[in-house]
């Protein structure tokens, strides 16, 4: 297990691997199932014309470049229901020319804690071995995996959940379980939450020390394997649990823009504390 990320070669995975390739120059990472005979299943934003098969960073890209969309591979590379984010393709595809990593499961914390970038491992272990992944893969390729988003549902995500069946509870938090997101939102949560320990460290250094150990914090407690509100979900019944969540967002945000609509009550009126000047009675003379 390297520093950064598990490299290995074609010949090293088997199906039921959860691999990933780093894009545009490790700023990001496509994550995926793969199910033998040279095919992966992964999971992007739902099926655009021409599009079918590319992670949604390079999807507008691709919609401008010239040339045929079809894999001179496989005839069925790109397989994408139209309102499906989950996609089958071949290992070349799904590389494009990048380097073929394996994400790693049940790393101990000093191992998970030392790597310097999210989404390479994590401390929960695989559930029910490679056969339970490659099932959960491709039954989600025929009923989908619900809203791509990047930060609560992305690629990351469903490749965790094909491994190990865990998600969110349902009124638990609104946050995904990639570690390639939480360490998008740790770096500067990580300087922000830091701040406050200036007077404590010696110079750059020390300070650069605070905000590394904030971050990996950060990083652990967000780990599905350590989260306290995922549960773990049977496949066949995935699309309800989606729903639930999905119908959950939905009222926020509509009882949210009621809110926002409804007039401001009206300033209450301040009694008057000044009190009127008593008049003195006359007095009678007899």
């Amino acid at each position: 297990m390297g520093l950064l990320s598990h490299r290995v070669e074609r010949s090293e995975i088997k199906a039921g691997d959860h691999i990933y390739t780093w894009r545009a120059g490790y700023t990001y990472s496509h994550h995926g199932i793969y199910v033998g005979g040279s095919k992966v299943v992964h999971f992007t934003r739902k099926k655009e014309a021409g599009t079918a098969g590319l992670d949604s960073a390079i999807a507008v890209s691709s919609l401008l470049s010239q040339g045929p969309d079809e894999c001179p591979t496989f005839p069925d590379c790109g397989f994408q229901l139209p309102d499906s984010g989950v996609v089958l393709t071949c290992l070349d595809c799904f590389l494009r020319g990048g380097a073929l990593h394996r994400f790693e499961y049940g790393a101990p914390p000093a191992v998970f804690l030392a790597k310097l970038r999210g989404g390479t491992c994590t401390t929960a272990c695989a559930d029910g071995g490679p056969d339970a992944a490659v099932r959960r893969a491709m039954h989600l390729l025929q009923n989908g995996f619900g809203d791509y988003d990047v930060f609560e549902n992305n690629c990351e995500d469903f490749a965790l959940y094909c491994k190990t069946g865990l998600l969110p509870a349902a009124g638990g938090d609104d946050i995904g379980r990639s570690g390639q997101a939480a360490s998008a939102v740790g770096v500067p949560l990580a300087a922000l939450l830091s701040t406050p320990f200036k007077l404590f460290a010696t110079g750059p250094l020390g300070m650069a020390a605070v905000t590394a150990g904030v971050y990996c914090a950060g990083r652990y407690i967000t780990d599905i394997g350590v989260r306290k509100d995922v549960v773990k979900v049977e496949v066949e019944n995935l699309a309800a649990h989606l729903g639930w969540r999905r119908a959950k967002a939905e009222e926020a945000v509509k009882k949210q823009q009621q809110q926002q609509q409804q007039p401001p009550p009206p300033p209450e009126k301040k009694p008057n504390s000044r009190l009127l000047p008593l008049k003195r009675k006359r007095e009678i003379c007899v």
